[in-house]
């Protein structure tokens, strides 16, 4: 932006002279142009018709039984963490135990203005390479997650779903609870018979409450699918969509032997894996969505460690 170089331009030349009363006003000047250029970034950056809505957020543990269940599980606290940041709400909705330890899937409620926008840049596939703390000889194992991130759409979005298509089943709640979470059966499981999506709920010891909460996912996974089939036909999506589908890798965790947190999408390097684990997502949500927006400045980054100051 020419306005904004001319004015830093004027700035250190205000600064050299030491004409401390004009540069106090061009820095004041500077800082407005700087704040209306970040609020247009931000406007290009989450322009997207639900961008604005909460979240619907799902993670599924991939094969690897109790490796993978346990990094399932982990991602559950580190998005959790990263909605605690930024002061949203979060409420788990629903939640598989794993066999011995970790989840094998949840599904989690996240409230707050552009919580959509900015989680939509998390879905697809997430490996983790550490020492297995599960295996007595201290190998290192790579383990994978998915994670699907879905609009959580109001009662102004009209969904039709016809109940003549709906599976309804109920069952006793799994895993560990109370003397009644275990003795009912509170648990429900809808399944949509045309497009075979399948959602369960047992978070809540109401079977009707389980049921809505049911309902409320199963809305916005058709919402989903039916916006998909819509930018299809229009031809409007963007080429790197394609790399947020189930099956592929967008980033990588590395425990051991080195720390690296990597970003495959946009090149982002962050060396501090228990900051990006405890919730600093940020930079990778920024740089994707920027990317996503089609801004041709977004190019990898590279972000240094803050502990010894290389490059990683």
């Amino acid at each position: 932006m020419k306005g904004l170089d001319d004015e830093r331009l004027l700035l250190e030349l205000a600064d050299e002279a030491k004409d401390e009363a004009t540069a106090n006003e061009i820095a004041q000047s500077l800082s407005k142009m700087e704040a209306a250029v970040d609020k247009m970034e931000f406007a290009r950056m989450l322009s997207g018709p639900y961008d604005r809505q909460g979240a619907l957020l799902s993670i599924n543990a991939g094969a690897g039984g109790t490796e993978s269940q346990d990094w399932a599980e982990m991602l559950q606290r580190m998005y959790m963490r990263w909605a605690a940041r930024r002061g949203f709400s979060c409420e788990l909705l629903d939640i598989q135990p794993g066999d011995e330890a970790g989840i094998k899937s949840c599904t989690m409620g996240i409230e707050g203005e552009w919580a959509y926008g900015y989680l939509r840049a998390e879905a697809g596939v997430h490996r983790l390479v550490r020492i297995s703390p599960y295996d007595a000889q201290a190998r290192r194992h790579t383990s994978f997650a998915s994670v699907f991130v879905y609009p959580d759409i109001d009662e102004t979005v009209k969904v039709e779903i016809d109940d003549k298509e709906l599976r309804i089943d109920v069952m006793r709640s799994g895993g560990a609870g109370g003397q009644h979470v275990n003795k009912t059966e509170s648990a429900v499981r809808i399944t949509h018979l045309p497009t075979g999506i399948a959602v369960h709920c047992q978070s809540e010891r109401s079977q009707h409450k389980n049921r809505a909460t049911a309902m409320r996912i199963l809305r916005s996974k058709l919402f989903e699918v039916e916006q998909k089939k819509m930018e299809d036909k229009m031809g409007g999506i963007h080429a790197q969509k394609k790399a947020i589908e189930w099956g592929s890798q967008i980033r990588s965790y590395v425990l051991a032997p080195y720390r690296l947190a990597s970003d495959h999408r946009t090149g982002i390097k962050i060396h501090n894996v228990d900051d990006v684990l405890d919730g600093d997502l940020d930079p990778f949500m920024v740089a994707m969505l920027l990317l996503l927006a089609g801004d041709p400045s977004a190019k990898p980054v590279v972000k240094r460690d803050e502990n010894d100051g290389d490059e990683v």
